[in-house]
């Protein structure tokens, strides 16, 4: 063989070897698992926290679908101004939940799907609706957001 061919054997090998090691890390996370690695797919902010999504001026994170998210997510809600959680029926966590959040002059401020049961939100003091849609039924909260930590809405669908 030559230095390329075996060069380029090395390098399959290396991508193969950590394809399948991100899968179980991703299986593990998603079946409740752990794994050595403190992220989340496809996450550069490490501690199990999920990827810091950016719209317009406000910053949002959201998911909990795995213990290490799950623990991360409820680690910070204390620096972030609002904290949202969804569960459904017998408290079940959910995600895909569509999250709109609506100024008090009536502008949208966010309107994202979350990715798990928790979503953390960065957004400037004053008072907010958010609107909470799983499957075809909408749920309104009213929040106010003081700063870090304050703010918390709840939103529980009986329906699975």
């Amino acid at each position: 063989m030559t230095s390329k061919t075996t060069g380029r054997l090395a390098a399959a090998v290396l991508i193969a070897a950590m394809s399948a090691g991100m899968a179980g890390g991703a299986w593990a996370q998603a079946s409740g698992g752990t794994t050595g690695d403190m992220s989340s797919a496809g996450n550069t902010n490490g501690g199990g926290l999920p990827q810091i999504q950016q719209q317009g001026d406000v910053s949002y994170t959201s998911g909990g679908v795995g213990l290490d998210e799950s623990r991360a997510l409820l680690r910070e809600q204390a620096h972030w101004p609002l904290s949202l959680r969804f569960t459904g029926p017998t408290a079940d966590y959910l995600s895909g939940v569509h999250v709109r959040i609506v100024d008090g002059k009536g502008g949208e401020a966010l309107s994202a799907e979350s990715m798990g049961p928790y979503m953390l939100v960065k957004l400037p003091p004053g008072s907010y609706t958010v609107y909470a849609k799983y499957k075809d039924q909408e749920k309104k909260q009213a929040v106010t957001v003081a700063g870090p930590g304050k703010a918390k809405a709840a939103f529980h669908w009986n329906t699975q």
